[in-house]
């Protein structure tokens, strides 16, 4: 018996009730591969800037490299719901955010996600209103990497602590159906899980969340040069990879 199709109303009704597991996708096989190991939710992340396409951060990915690879994993047909990123610069204006969502959607993805809470509410209200779901992203916002000088844990200081809390009220209040909170103090994190009604996945964020969510090369080892510290390596391909191919050209 086929098992339905996995919508943001799924995911969503899964908080409290069942533990999300979320991976990024690129491409067609390895789409394949995590809808067959049960993922849930699938995200074209921009992290394929670093991972797959060589940039130093995710600012330098365009509309046109998300969709290309929105294209090869909804190709996949997989049952999990299928989320792309807006990549930077693509949603300044309401009006922006919802034609680059809309280029999107029409690549495949089944919903969006973006960077930020109250600063750019108007911009998921009019995603939302457009009938295209809408993920939500606090916590260390890797577009904003360059301006913020590198990578921190946000929510040490009770500033940044109150500004979490009102930015994940303002997602659900625009009407996100999730929101990934990425490298955000662990405290701050169940908190916020214990707050909001919608479910919370965390990135380096402790384990208090309502899923988890890895950039799919840091759990293989296969990034390049770079592991996260929050990434447990249970098994490192990259060097599991490396040996099959000295095997092969030994026995040419």
């Amino acid at each position: 018996m086929e098992l339905p199709k996995i919508t943001p109303s799924a995911i969503r009704a899964m908080k409290g009730r069942e533990r999300i597991a979320a991976l990024t996708a690129y491409d067609f096989p390895m789409a394949k591969l995590l809808d067959d190991a049960g993922v849930p939710l699938l995200l074209v992340g921009d992290s394929l800037g670093m991972v797959v396409l060589g940039y130093p951060d995710t600012t330098h990915v365009t509309m046109a490299e998300i969709e290309h690879h929105v294209r090869a994993v909804a190709r996949a047909k997989p049952r999990a719901l299928v989320a792309a990123d807006l990549p930077y610069r693509s949603y300044e204006t309401a009006e922006a955010a919802v034609a680059n969502a809309r280029r999107l959607t029409a690549a495949g993805a089944e919903a969006v996600k973006a960077e930020g809470g109250r600063e750019i509410a108007p911009q998921i209200r009019a995603i939302v209103a457009a009938g295209i779901p809408f993920l939500g992203h606090l916590g260390m916002l890797p577009q904003h990497v360059v301006e913020e000088g590198g990578y921190r844990i946000k929510g040490k200081v009770e500033a940044e602590h109150a500004a979490l809390v009102d930015d994940a009220q303002a997602l659900v209040d625009a009407g996100a159906f999730a929101v990934v909170l990425e490298l955000v103090t662990a405290p701050v994190a169940k908190e916020l899980t214990a707050k909001i009604s919608i479910p919370t996945i965390g990135i380096g964020s402790g384990a208090d969340c309502d899923g988890q969510i890895l950039v799919t090369t840091d759990l293989f080892g296969t990034s390049p040069g770079f592991i996260p510290k929050h990434v447990k390596l249970r098994l490192n391909l990259a060097e599991q990879m490396r040996a099959v191919v000295a095997e092969w050209r030994r026995s040419l």
